[in-house]
């Protein structure tokens, strides 16, 4: 709207605006933080502003070199990644040195791609930090199957395909893949395994012997939201091999159910 009132509207947005940042303020403490699935327009505005005011960041392999930049130049990095077999320091290390800092004061942020809550083993970290006595909080984040979903045109609920969604880890505390096999074969739903890569043709063999089709559509995206996403579609009969094929690398998710084959008509 024009008119002599359009600059004074403008101010009063801008003032509400300024009002609903300042809700929840930076205070010194532990904040586990959700960086989201990669993409750093993808952070929620709370997590950006604790970037930009940290002053020790403990930070995961997963979180992009594109986050990263958003962290403040003088900002203190600890570097505690974890890839397939290679842990740059123990879980329970990495608790002990969220103690420690917390201990010391200042704004520390502990940045874990997706959310924090949802296979970042943040619970862990939070149980270590309350038992301590430590004052923390939890920034929630875009769960990286809800970012890779969104991205690849896989509508995990689709109502004429799945009527539920689960969200399940591929890989087990003691390496080994007991899951509830008859439970994630159920028709009508969508399952997505988190770190299931180098356990993806027992999944897909698993699932066929517990009564899903071996034709069921299934897929595996690799660094989802990011510039050099992979996309693979298939079958539980087919994926394995089109994986091997690929030498298909983590991150990576793996998606199963009638919604995965819509990628192929959805995605951006």
């Amino acid at each position: 709207m024009d008119g002599p009132n359009r600059g004074t509207n403008r101010n009063q947005e801008q003032t509400a605006k300024d009002e609903t940042m300042d809700r929840q303020p930076i205070v010194q403490k532990v904040y586990l933080v959700g960086a989201g699935p990669g993409d750093p327009e993808l952070l929620t505005v709370r997590a950006l502003r604790l970037l930009q005011a940290a002053d020790v960041l403990v930070y995961d392999n997963l979180v992009s070199p594109a986050i990263l930049d958003c962290v403040r130049p003088e900002a203190q990095r600890v570097f505690v990644g974890k890839r397939a077999g290679r842990h740059t320091l123990p879980q329970e290390e990495i608790n002990a040195l969220l103690v420690e800092l917390g201990q010391a004061g200042g704004v520390v942020v502990r940045l874990k791609g997706g959310d924090p809550y949802i296979f970042g083993r943040g619970g862990e970290e939070a149980e270590a930090l309350a038992a301590a006595g430590i004052p923390f909080a939890v920034v929630p984040g875009i769960t990286a199957a809800c970012g890779m979903a969104a991205s690849q045109g896989i509508p995990l609920t689709h109502r004429d395909h799945a009527q539920s969604c689960l969200f399940v880890t591929g890989h087990l505390k003691d390496g080994a893949l007991l899951l509830d096999w008859e439970a994630l074969a159920r028709p009508r739903q969508t399952v997505v395994f988190y770190m299931g890569v180098s356990t993806l043709p027992t999944i897909c063999r698993e699932l066929v012997a517990h009564g899903l089709p071996a034709d069921t559509p299934a897929a595996v995206v690799r660094n989802a939201t990011l510039p050099d996403a992979e996309r693979l579609v298939g079958t539980l009969a087919s994926l394995p091999a089109l994986a091997a094929a690929a030498e298909l690398a983590p991150p990576a998710l793996l998606v199963v159910g009638e919604v995965a084959a819509l990628a192929e008509r959805l995605a951006p």
